[in-house]
């Protein structure tokens, strides 16, 4: 028992025991988006404090995610020509700008709604590019072997900060309200900056770029053409566009769950965060102790999402809405660490960044429309619809994803049954 746990836990952190530059990521990405979460429940208690409206929560979210609309496919294209560490340090700096911007404003008591908007839209600029210059640079930290792992252990990470963030941001927010957070997000970026400037070049593992790289457009063109053409990435673009955009808008719905529906205030909402982020680090762990990309554990998570929404919808007790966000949190790292990981696998070395780009945009490219959606949904019929809605959406995609995934698997197998052998015979 003893030789299997270690053989367990051997699997599950081989990218740090292995890999020193991915060890300064880790530890500096884990500083800094505890940071980023306290940040992101800041932003959306403040729009709270300044309008009580669901539907002021849901244009944030717009703000925050509309960069991904407009530039995703051409930030995945600039981190295929520009050295990823780069890509992210440039990136980097201008999030920790962009907070101190925010702490600033905050503290000097001189918020206003529309400048809030326009932040979160900055901030979600230097998002849309860091994303995928981030996601290309696990690969040359760890290489293609440990990849799985590794994009595990980095959803582990995020989720993981995901427990500590919200439930540090909301105690803050309580005690000495939402500019604290932010002026601790600014101070987090010092953590992954120094970690980026502390990496061995000389270990960073070789990809192939193009000598001379098309237009910008015509290289777009390569990516969505590569996507069209791969039923597997059509089928996993599928699913994450559609269960991501209906169904993952807890940036606009729990808030308004916390303050709306269960009558309470900031520090439920950080617990309410944690306990999806709790139950996200479980799958990610597990994810990561598995150290393969699975079609199954991709489709499984996907359902077990879905159904832990529409478990939530009539339920007005916190205890019982934390524990099923649990469920959630665990499901939903489990179906988009397989997507992530089935995508980048099989993407050439000089598509990848573009081929990152459009699971990124996928993920969130349509989120302004789904934060949107969301407030539309609570405002009409509360939290309740608005989780009915996500939790039956995802379902039908699961269907769907199921349904496909049976089909070529008999395809597959009557090919092989009625394949010729070497006499020209049916075997």
């Amino acid at each position: 028992m003893s030789a299997a746990l270690l053989a367990l836990n051997a699997r599950t952190f081989a990218s740090l025991k292995r890999h020193r530059n991915y060890r300064l990521f880790f530890t500096g990405q884990l500083v800094s988006v505890i940071g980023t979460w306290m940040q992101n429940i800041a932003l959306a208690w403040l729009v709270i404090e300044l309008t009580s409206s669901p539907l002021a929560v849901g244009i944030l979210a717009f703000c925050r995610f509309v960069p991904f609309t407009l530039f995703g496919l051409f930030a995945g294209v600039v981190a295929d020509r520009i050295e990823n560490r780069k890509l992210v340090l440039t990136t980097q700096l201008f999030s920790m700008a962009i907070s101190a911007v925010l702490t600033v404003v905050v503290l000097t008591d001189s918020a206003t709604l529309w400048l809030v908007y326009v932040l979160a839209a900055l901030g979600g600029c230097a998002l849309v590019f860091d994303a995928p210059g981030r996601h290309a640079l696990t690969f040359q930290l760890v290489g293609r072997d440990e990849l799985p792992n590794a994009v595990a252990l980095n959803a582990s990470l995020f989720n993981a900060s995901r427990v500590v963030g919200p439930s540090l941001a909301g105690v803050l927010i309580a005690a000495f309200g939402v500019g604290v957070c932010f002026a601790i997000n600014t101070a987090s970026f010092l953590a992954v900056l120094t970690s980026l400037l502390l990496m061995r070049k000389e270990e960073l593992v070789p990809v192939a770029r193009d000598a001379e790289p098309p237009s910008f457009l015509r290289s777009i063109g390569e990516g969505l053409r590569y996507a069209r053409r791969t039923p597997h990435v059509r089928l996993i673009l599928a699913i994450v566009t559609v269960v991501s955009t209906v169904g993952f808008n807890f940036h606009v719905i729990l808030p308004l769950l916390a303050s709306e529906t269960l009558k309470t205030g900031p520090e439920v909402f950080g617990i309410l965060s944690a306990f999806f982020g709790g139950g996200a680090l479980v799958g990610a762990l597990l994810t990561a102790a598995l150290g393969r990309a699975s079609w199954k554990v991709l489709v499984a998570g996907t359902g077990g999402f879905s159904v832990s929404l529409l478990a939530i919808a009539p339920l007005t007790a916190v205890w019982a809405c934390a524990l099923l966000l649990f469920a959630a949190g665990a499901c939903f790292t489990l179906w988009t660490s397989n997507a992530n990981s089935i995508l980048q696998l099989g993407a050439p070395d000089h598509l990848r960044g573009r081929v990152v780009s459009l699971y990124l945009w996928a993920f969130a490219g349509l989120a302004p429309v789904g934060g949107l959606l969301a407030g539309f949904l609570t405002d009409l019929g509360g939290t309740q619809l608005a989780f009915l809605v996500s939790g039956g959406t995802g379902l039908l995609m699961t269907l769907i994803a199921g349904r496909e995934l049976r089909a070529r698997r008999d395809a597959a197998r009557s090919a092989v049954l009625h394949r010729p052998n070497i006499e020209g015979t049916r075997p």
